[in-house]
């Protein structure tokens, strides 16, 4: 059917974004392309409604788009686009070359896992579920390889989004009041990151993560 290949397509594009997030080489541009992300995102939320005739999705995607393409950037980008830390850089551990292979080998892996699923609502969405899947790993990935703090706060962007992507693909029909849940906790979580960053940064004046290893009383 043509709407499970629009989502299996958006669901590609997620992975594009994931890429443009964390090999972006500042924080503020990664949070317009998370943005852009979470973009697809709806868009994909809107594809699953039509597909499964799901009220809750065209909620869901109505909240999503205020809170993950509105809220969420917008306070990481008022608060990133005032740091910067020249004697960091990028903060990548690895290059970009390899910060791309690892990621299709994270999403290869993620299909191969996805293909022995039996269940028959993923049937024709087994390519978005390992896209799902694999955002967890990437964001995981995120914060493992960057060194810069505020970076690492999109690795947990990434993998919320991912969680979120796996439960609208498998409990489209679930009620409002999860995305809600996820959504107020997104919002949370990243005010809280961001103003433990910018203090840290005030504190340290640097954002290397390598440099937070000593604990004051």
């Amino acid at each position: 059917m043509v709407g499970f290949q629009l989502i299996n397509g958006l669901a590609g594009l997620l992975i594009i974004t994931s890429l443009l997030v964390i090999l972006s080489g500042k924080p503020g541009n990664s949070a317009r392309f998370y943005a852009l992300q979470s973009f697809v995102l709806v868009l994909l939320f809107l594809a699953l409604a039509e597909v499964s005739d799901s009220h809750e999705l065209y909620l869901w995607s109505a909240s999503a788009f205020v809170t993950k393409v509105v809220l969420v950037p917008a306070i990481m980008y008022r608060a990133f686009a005032k740091l910067s830390d020249p004697k960091l850089g990028s903060g990548a551990v690895m290059p970009p070359a390899l910060s791309v292979m690892l990621a299709a080998v994270v999403v290869i892996l993620c299909f191969w896992v996805v293909s022995g699923v039996a269940l028959p609502a993923a049937t024709a969405i087994k390519p978005a579920l390992a896209v799902s899947l694999a955002h967890f790993f990437l964001g995981l990935a995120c914060i493992v390889t960057q060194r810069n703090i505020l970076k690492q706060v999109f690795g947990y962007c990434l993998m919320e989004n991912g969680s979120h992507l796996t439960l609208a693909l498998l409990a489209a029909k679930a009620p409002e009041l999860v995305e809600v849940g996820i959504a107020t906790d997104a919002i949370f979580a990243v005010a809280i990151m961001t103003v433990l960053g910018t203090k840290i940064f005030l504190t340290l004046h640097t954002l290397d993560a390598r440099k937070l290893t000593t604990l004051k009383g």
